[in-house]
């Protein structure tokens, strides 16, 4: 089989961090930042960053469209905190004309654990994966409302967030509001790249 190439949404946000666990997944890890590159990706992660930000730089750079189409067309693509709003089909608390890049039927909150002060880590149980996975929570968002194609694959365990979901999947569409790229984890990249066709 030949080798797969991942790409990272490479405007804004995460890319480093990303680039290097999928490196050392094996897999060929590139920036995306051009339609082009696009073309190239078997696979996509969209990082935390500033999802406003995230999506007027991709209708700028010519990406929002070509992202668009690719996801559905079946693209596996993982979205980390701000990624998640980016996928999400709805979003509560945006700015006003915010757009998204949607595909997956989800109804996500921005910012909704606080601000950066209110920033925190933690073990959560995740679906699928034998032991829990240490989340970093910033300014993250998390799901209101899922579809009902929509698979929970982690909620907060306890505190005042106890029960809100911070993990789902539809089909080949994976999004998380923390952070996997750090921590040494590579699990969560992982299935997104079990996701790519052989």
């Amino acid at each position: 089989m030949k080798q797969p190439t991942v790409g990272v949404f490479a405007l804004q946000g995460d890319v480093r961090e990303h680039l290097q666990v999928l490196d050392g997944l094996g897999v060929r890890a590139i920036g995306v930042r051009r339609a082009a590159e696009l073309d190239r990706c078997d696979a996509l992660v969209l990082p935390g960053g500033e999802s406003t930000t995230m999506a007027k730089l991709a209708r700028t750079f010519d990406l929002l469209e070509p992202i668009r189409k690719r996801l559905a067309d079946g693209m596996p693509t993982l979205g980390t905190c701000a990624g998640m709003i980016l996928l999400a089909d709805r979003i509560e608390d945006g700015v006003a004309g915010q757009e998204t890049l949607g595909g997956l039927d989800v109804t996500v909150r921005r910012n909704a654990f606080g601000r950066q002060v209110d920033s925190f880590e933690g073990d959560i149980a995740f679906e699928g994966l034998d032991r829990p996975v240490h989340a970093v929570f910033i300014r993250a968002p998390w799901v209101e409302q899922v579809g009902k194609g929509v698979e929970v694959l982690a909620r907060v365990a306890d505190g005042e967030a106890a029960g809100r979901i911070v993990a789902v999947r539809e089909r080949h569409l994976l999004a998380t509001s923390f952070h996997p790229e750090w921590g040494g984890d590579d699990r969560v990249h992982r299935l997104l790249v079990d996701l790519i066709p052989d």
